[in-house]
């Protein structure tokens, strides 16, 4: 919400409702995510997703125009919000014996990206006197989930037993 209001001059409202915006359609998106992960797979699905993710952030550290910018951040809330319910799909493959503690940790790890986003952008305005920093770190959060996705799914899909069949 600051970023909208101190970097356009909005209302403390209009920024809030712009905000809101990107945390309705992050939350919305959810279930579409957790539908592309069982149509093509968890993994791929995370890929494409972090990646939309990241160039929209990146696109949004360079670009400072408003439109463009509310586009931007609608597509990476909802490309965030659709990879968080894609790592549900591989959930049960992955941690069929401790589902519901995983479960616990996936939910409570969107809330806290969801946190960290807001706080890392203010926390790059305060240190550098612009929001572009923060947006170019939690791109690189995407891009760096992406790498670690890499390194682990060899290893995933030869624990998953039965499972390893499954779209992941």
């Amino acid at each position: 919400m600051l970023y909208f209001k101190s970097e356009y001059r909005l209302t403390v409202v209009q920024a809030g409702d712009f905000a809101a915006l990107c945390t309705f359609l992050g939350a919305m998106a959810r279930p579409i995510g957790g539908a592309v992960a069982d149509r093509f797979g968890g993994i791929r699905s995370l890929y494409g997703f972090y990646a939309a993710a990241g160039a929209m952030l990146v696109a949004g550290a360079l670009f400072k125009n408003f439109a463009l910018n509310v586009i931007v951040f609608a597509i990476a809330s909802g490309a965030l919000g659709m990879a968080n319910g894609a790592v549900f799909q591989l959930l049960p493959q992955r941690f069929g014996k401790d589902l519901g503690v995983m479960t616990g940790l996936v939910g409570a790890g969107g809330g806290v990206g969801g946190f960290f986003l807001a706080s890392s952008l203010g926390l790059a305005k305060g240190f550098t006197g612009s929001y572009s920093a923060g947006f170019l770190i939690f791109a690189g959060l995407c891009f760096l989930s992406i790498g670690g996705l890499f390194v682990v799914k060899t290893r995933w899909r030869t624990t998953w037993g039965d499972l390893a069949q499954a779209r992941i």
